[in-house]
């Protein structure tokens, strides 16, 4: 009933496409003067030139109804695989650009033969235009949108003594480390967490590696987003845009992050000179890390278990329960052993704090 009604539709559309035609040819000939029909004449052409436009597309209607099906079904899984930002993008360029054609219609209108034609031609072209460009600069526009929206936080700010949260961008190193689930929960972060899908795509080929060692921190890396997602109290997005003219996934994060005016978390040294560099805002866990661990001064005194021999002659080596290295001077000979001992100076670096301390019986 439905495929009949179709086929009704399009043999009306086709007579309609007739008697168009056939205006259109009645009017060039009393224009250049061809032939002489009287109006009897006239009348039956055009209604056997629109009959026959209308019988034509009424068995051709079978196969313009499969073109539009496979043409819909096409459009259908394109617009499934689009992200809605490419959709809205370019449904704001194909507005723009029939607003700027409908500007120039009127110029148009008072041309013989087509003036009614290149209207219709030029919204097409106009619309395609539109999006096409939009679509293309939509990582320009998304930074105007978030530039302007992020003045205007800030002139809310200015008035009001409102701070604006930026949302954190976590990267793939800080995902595997696993501590930044239990910093979450803690409540120390505000705002919400961005996972881009390029930081997801990297997990995922880690997780699939041939290597042992990859896979497992791979693995251990998608568990712990299950972790963010179901345990944490906190607004998680994946960001599903990409910056394909990028290859690198540390330039990404930094350009996302300059795209949404956000901060990266991350533990990765290298990614963090970058976009200090970048002036993008980074928080680090490994300096976090290190500003928690407990504060030891000259003179105090501590017992701790010395492990191994040290680098230099007589030294022993123990350490703290956070990990934090105690270099005892002439401990080697209490290797094993649990002593007290004495601090005599305190040592920070990049990749923590270390403790000189020596034998408080020495």
């Amino acid at each position: 009933m439905q495929n009949k009604a179709l086929r009704i539709i399009i043999a009306i559309i086709g007579l309609g496409i007739g008697f168009e035609i056939m205006s259109l040819l009645f009017y060039f000939n009393s224009y250049f003067n061809f032939f002489t029909f009287s109006y009897l004449t006239a009348l039956i052409i055009t209604l056997l030139g629109t009959l026959t436009s209308g019988i034509i597309f009424y068995f051709l209607s079978p196969r313009i109804i499969n073109i539009f099906e496979k043409t819909s079904q096409w459009i259908e899984n394109k617009l499934q695989k689009t992200p809605m930002q490419d959709i809205l993008y370019g449904f704001f360029g194909m507005v723009m650009g029939l607003l700027l054609a409908n500007l120039f219609n009127r110029a148009f209108l008072g041309i013989p033969w087509v003036g009614g034609y290149i209207p219709i031609i030029l919204n097409i072209i106009m619309a395609y235009l539109g999006a096409s460009v939009a679509l293309k600069k939509k990582d320009e526009l998304t930074n105007i949108i978030a530039s302007s929206l992020g003045n205007l936080q800030k002139k809310k700010k200015k008035s009001s003594v409102i701070s604006l949260v930026r949302p954190k961008i976590l990267d793939t190193s800080v995902i595997i480390d696993g501590r930044i689930a239990d910093i979450c929960k803690t409540g120390f972060i505000e705002g919400t967490l961005v996972i881009p899908g390029f930081v997801l795509e990297e997990l995922r080929h880690i997780a699939d590696s041939s290597d042992s060692l990859k896979r497992n921190r791979g693995r251990r890396g998608l568990d712990i987003l299950n972790i963010i997602q179901k345990e944490v109290d906190m607004e998680v997005e994946i960001y599903e845009g990409d910056f394909e003219d990028v290859a690198e996934v540390d330039s990404k994060l930094v350009k996302l992050a300059q795209l949404i005016d956000g901060c990266i978390i991350t533990n990765d040294f290298n990614l963090n000179k970058v976009a200090e560099f970048q002036k993008v805002k980074v928080l680090n866990i490994n300096e976090l890390a290190n500003a928690l661990k407990p504060i030891v001064l000259p003179g105090e005194e501590m017992v701790v278990q010395v492990i191994k021999d040290g680098k230099e002659s007589g030294q022993g080596i123990a350490y703290l329960d956070d990990g934090t290295m105690i270099v005892v001077d002439g401990g080697k000979k209490y290797i094993g052993e649990t002593i007290e001992v004495l601090v005599t100076s305190v040592l920070q670096t990049a990749a923590g704090r270390m403790i000189f301390a020596k034998p408080k019986s020495a």
